[in-house]
């Protein structure tokens, strides 16, 4: 294969969509299209919360933060991606394909630590409102960010030390549109078992403890809403939290599918094609979400463009 040819013995191939090559350009305009869609809404989301005094609050600051996590996450995958099928060089060196499985892991972590954060905070807001304004003020607001960058981050160093030291003896080729572990795995003639353990471990208590947080906070907040006599309170209640919970269930359903299995049982289509979901899809969705189903969010961005004077929100 030329591809193999052009690749040292230090470059990985990421073959992705290679095996269809009918449907190369339709996948590059579509993941395109998506790529900006998602840049754009993002960054509306943040500038509306920025731009607008109505939205400096706890829920938007998080909010914020979680729109600012999906730019530099998407930034991760998809520009490579479309230069691999553009130019229809799939080579990626090591260092390259490490650092992409590093930020890869640091920012999904981020995701997974936010949204258990944004369910407390939602916990907080209705369940315990006379306490709000001290539990949630803004130096506990920045140490509850700042504690899930910190933390991401040391867990996704943590999965790449042992990464690096491994050797590949077999096939370079990566059956994947980007460098995720359990197909990089695969390639490893070291022995893997004792990572793949530590791996399943951090997994569990990264990923269970937001879960459980989340589960948790909206047990509670469920348990309120019930008590509320005000239909319309109900629905404001209903409508912010339902939001939450849409992205909620699209992160860690998706997750689950690709990570919480051993290796030997991994299968790389399911893998790519659950992995569009989670890379691509649900940041894309998320600007969607928020704004459509959330009052506030879409006066402010009216605000934003100068036209909330003519439109009822």
């Amino acid at each position: 294969m030329e591809m193999r040819n052009q690749s040292t013995l230090t470059d990985f191939l990421l073959l992705g969509f290679s095996g269809y090559p009918v449907l190369q350009l339709f996948v590059f305009w579509i993941f395109l299209g998506m790529y900006l869609v998602t840049l754009f809404g993002n960054l509306l989301i943040i500038l509306a919360i920025v731009a607008d005094q109505h939205l400096h609050t706890p829920m938007y600051f998080f909010l914020a933060n979680l729109s600012f996590t999906e730019i530099c996450f998407i930034c991760t995958i998809v520009p490579k991606v479309l230069v691999n099928i553009w130019t229809q060089h799939h080579t990626i060196s090591h260092t390259g394909c490490l650092m992409q499985m590093y930020f890869f892991m640091t920012l999904t972590l981020q995701d997974d630590f936010l949204l258990g954060v944004m369910a407390y905070d939602r916990y907080v807001a209705i369940c315990l409102p006379l306490h709000y304004s001290m539990s949630m003020g803004p130096q506990c607001c920045l140490l509850l960010v700042a504690t899930s960058w910190l933390c991401s981050t040391l867990l996704a160093f943590s999965l790449i030390l042992p990464i690096a030291q491994f050797s590949f003896c077999a096939s370079h080729s990566i059956p994947h549109f980007f460098c995720d572990v359990p197909p990089l795995l695969k390639l490893a003639c070291s022995d893997t078992h004792t990572f793949q353990v530590t791996m399943l471990t951090e997994a569990v208590l990264s990923g269970m403890i937001p879960l459980i947080c989340v589960l948790v906070s909206y047990a509670h907040i469920m348990h309120t809403i019930l008590r509320i006599n005000s239909a319309g309170g109900k629905h404001k209640v209903f409508s912010t939290c339902g939001s939450h919970l849409t992205v909620v269930a699209l992160f860690y359903g998706t997750l689950f599918l690709v990570y919480f299995q051993p290796s030997s049982s991994y299968s790389a289509d399911t893998g790519m094609v659950v992995s569009v979901i989670y890379t691509i899809i649900t940041p894309m969705l998320n600007p969607f979400i928020y704004s459509l189903r959330n009052k506030d969010m879409k006066g402010a961005l009216w605000r934003l463009f100068g036209l909330g004077k003519y439109c009822n929100y």
